[in-house]
């Protein structure tokens, strides 16, 4: 992961500063580099809130690479049959989250679904937003912080 981030840092140092002078690239990519391990720790953060909040999904006795994303049903997928309690719990629990995220602002909700849903990074969040990659980590902080507190508000604890 480690030669990722500076792969990362590297690319972006060439990409945007290939005409500075030679003798200015060391501090540029000491600085890009900074901000692109801040970015991964952020991400990873935020990732990890998300995926605990969705592993109350999971069953109890299920194994460690439970992903509660394979298992969410829908009324035409019947490949797999949950127990009623845990069905309503399911469904309470989705039906929650969709309400908290309809329930923030448009941009807050397509930077939220785009990065974290998406999966996308923040410059083809920006891209496809038509937004600055500021805008998009402002919308995507207030959205986690919105949709956290909506649920903490209707009974659920985060970690």
């Amino acid at each position: 992961m480690a030669l990722d981030i500076v792969q990362d840092a590297m690319l972006k140092l060439a990409d945007k500063y290939a005409e500075k002078p030679t003798e200015e690239l060391p501090m540029l990519f000491q600085r890009i580099l900074q901000n692109t391990i801040r970015d991964y720790y952020r991400r990873q953060k935020v990732r990890s809130t998300w995926t605990t909040i969705m592993s109350s999904l999971a069953p109890q006795h299920e194994e460690d690479d439970y992903d509660p994303l394979d298992t969410l049903q829908d009324k035409d997928n019947n490949s797999q049959a949950l127990a009623p309690d845990a069905s309503l719990e399911q469904s309470q629990l989705l039906a929650l989250i969709e309400e908290a995220l309809m329930n923030l602002p448009a941009r807050q909700r397509e930077a939220f679904l785009l990065r974290y849903w998406e999966n996308m990074d923040t410059t083809e969040t920006a891209a496809a937003m038509g937004c600055s990659e500021g805008s998009v980590k402002t919308h995507c902080s207030r959205a986690t912080h919105a949709l956290a507190a909506a649920l903490k508000e209707k009974g659920v604890n985060l970690p």
